[in-house]
């Protein structure tokens, strides 16, 4: 499982499963938990690829970044680990 510290949104950190390069169990600790819960819904099973396409760069409110542009940054950092 990685854990990705989240920066500058309500969230607090990331955890998540990489199998087969798709996204499993992904899992908010803080912030929104309805909204947090529907995105891993969302995400789950998809390639983490496809992910950070459509999640990379989304913004909430007047902050540069939001929790699904975090998990993005996460699958980043995490597919550095992988290779």
């Amino acid at each position: 499982m990685y854990q990705y510290n989240t920066k500058g949104v309500c969230s607090k950190s990331i955890y998540f499963d990489i199998q087969d390069h798709k996204l499993k169990n992904v899992i908010f600790l803080g912030g929104y938990n309805g909204n947090l819960k529907g995105i891993g819904a969302l995400v789950e099973g998809m390639d983490i690829d496809e992910a950070i396409s459509r999640l990379q760069g989304i913004t909430c409110g007047n902050k540069t970044t939001s929790c699904p542009d975090q998990l993005a940054q996460a699958l980043i950092a995490a597919k550095a680990q992988l290779k």
